[in-house]
């Protein structure tokens, strides 16, 4: 009969961390985190949901590449100023965009924002 003693005191001395090493987590500084996240490339490319991209195919909604990369870059800037959900006043087009997962929900024609009622929006983007 083989008996395992424990005691409280006991601590277990392991060789490896419980988790693996991470550049961000462990052994690292507040200051080595910062510039490390700083460095480390930001997804700036606008993702289409399958909801936005029909709705653009259905009212036949173009917006040129100059546009996308502007549109791109105030998402950004909108995600720092900590904006979740916006909605984006173009000239002949309205977005709902997700600030946070970097995608665009719907789309419409301005014509038809004189009717809509938007909610869950904490911004609004204009671009003209």
């Amino acid at each position: 009969m083989d008996k395992k003693i424990t005691h409280s005191l006991y601590t277990p001395v392991t060789t490896k961390p419980a988790y693996p090493k991470s550049k961000l987590l462990y052994g690292s500084s507040f200051k080595q985190q910062f510039e490390l996240a700083k460095t480390q490339p930001r997804e700036t490319e606008l993702k289409i949901s399958k909801h936005a991209k029909q709705r653009m195919d259905e009212r036949d909604i173009q917006i040129e590449q100059s546009q996308w990369r502007q549109l791109a870059q105030k998402v950004v800037e909108a995600r720092r100023m900590g904006v979740n959900d916006s909605l984006v006043l173009m000239e002949n087009v309205a977005l709902i965009v997700s600030a946070k997962n970097n995608t665009v929900v719907t789309a419409m024609n301005r014509e038809e924002t004189k009717s809509q009622i938007f909610t869950n929006i904490n911004g609004t983007i204009v671009i003209e």
